[in-house]
C-alpha cells in the first residue's frame, strides 16, 4: 500500500502488511512493517511483501533513500515462531529461510540506501534486518538480541549480517548468550549509527535520510554497489576494483557537475546520471 507522506502512520489491517509512504519533496520513502500485534514478526507473507515493495522502489527514480520501520511497540521480533511450527517439513523450512536470505540480499542490492529506524525491540531476524540495512538509527530504549540459542534455534542467518557489522567476539557473545544489548551498546559496537530519544527518533532518522537523499542518486548507487563488492576482497583486489569504479564515476555527468559546483562555490544540480 502506497500512501502520501502527509498521511498518518497507524496500524492497519493485516491486508496492508507493508505500507509504503513516499515524500516527493525529500525523495525519501518510508517502508513500514505492519504486524503490530505480532511485533512485526517476519512471516512469509511479510517477507514477500517487503521484497515486492523494495523491488518497486528499485525501479522508482523518484526515491533516493528508504527508511525501514515497524508499526506498534517494536521494530521486529524476528521470524514468526507460530508459523515455523505450523509445518515441520524440510521444504517449508527451506522456503522460509531462503525467502529471508533473499530479502536481506535485496536490501543490500537495492540502488537506494536503506536506513533502519529501530525502536522497542529488534531480535533475531529483526536484529538481522538492522544489521543488513546500510545505516541504522535507534531509539535510546531499544533492545537488540539474537536469542535463538535460548529456544534451541541458533541465529545462524542473523549471524551473517551481525558478524559483518560488529567485532567478532561481540557477535559471538550475542549469539552464544542470547542476551540483549541496549542502544548505547549497539552504537558503541557499530550495530547502529545513531541513537535518539524515542520522541525524536523519527525526526532524527528523517534528517539522516534527507541528507543521504540530497546527494546524486547515480553516484550513491555506484558507491553502495562498490562498497559491498569490495568488502570481502583482499586489499589489492579491492583497490584495483575501486580504481575502476572511480574511473566510471568520473565519467558521469554528476561528478563533473559536483566538482565544478565546488570549484565555483555553488550548489550542484544533479541529473542522476
Amino acid at each position: 500500500m502506497i500512501q502520501d507522506a502527509a498521511d498518518p502512520v497507524a496500524p492497519q489491517p493485516d491486508a496492508d502488511i507493508v505500507q509504503r509512504i513516499d515524500d516527493s519533496a525529500t525523495r525519501v520513502s518510508r517502508v513500514v512493517m505492519n504486524r503490530p500485534k505480532a511485533y512485526n514478526a517476519l512471516s512469509l507473507e511479510m517477507m514477500s511483501a517487503l521484497q515486492r515493495t523494495l523491488d518497486q522502489i528499485a525501479e522508482d527514480e523518484g526515491v533516493h533513500a528508504v527508511v525501514l520501520e515497524g508499526a506498534g511497540k517494536g521494530f521486529c521480533a524476528g521470524h514468526d515462531l507460530k508459523e515455523l511450527r505450523s509445518d515441520s517439513s524440510r521444504q517449508f523450512y527451506e522456503l522460509v529461510f531462503d525467502t529471508c536470505c533473499a530479502l536481506m540480499g535485496r536490501i543490500t542490492t537495492l540502488p537506494q540506501p536503506v536506513i533502519a529506524q529501530a525502536h522497542g525491540m529488534a531480535t533475531a531476524a529483526g536484529c538481522q534486518l538492522v544489521a543488513t540495512c546500510d545505516l541504522a538509527v535507534a531509539a535510546d530504549d531499544t533492545r537488540f538480541a539474537t536469542p535463538g540459542v535460548n529456544i534451541g534455534l541458533f541465529c545462524s542467518t542473523p549471524m551473517v549480517a551481525l558478524s559483518r557489522n560488529v567485532p567478532r567476539k561481540r557477535a559471538m557473545e550475542m549469539l552464544l548468550t542470547g542476551e540483549a544489548i541496549d542502544a548505547e551498546t549497539a552504537a558503541d559496537w557499530g550495530l547502529v549509527n545513531r541513537t535518539a530519544p524515542s520522541a525524536s527518533l523519527a525526526e532524527t532518522t528523517q534528517t539522516l535520510a534527507k541528507q543521504v537523499a540530497s546527494k546524486s542518486p547515480h553516484v550513491v548507487q555506484i558507491g553502495k554497489r562498490a562498497f559491498y563488492e569490495q568488502i570481502d576482497m583482499d586489499l589489492m583486489a579491492a583497490y584495483r576494483h575501486t580504481a575502476q569504479v572511480m574511473t566510471e564515476n568520473m565519467l558521469a555527468h554528476d561528478a563533473a557537475e559536483g566538482i565544478d559546483a565546488f570549484l565555483e562555490k555553488r550548489h550542484p544540480t544533479w541529473r542522476g546520471c
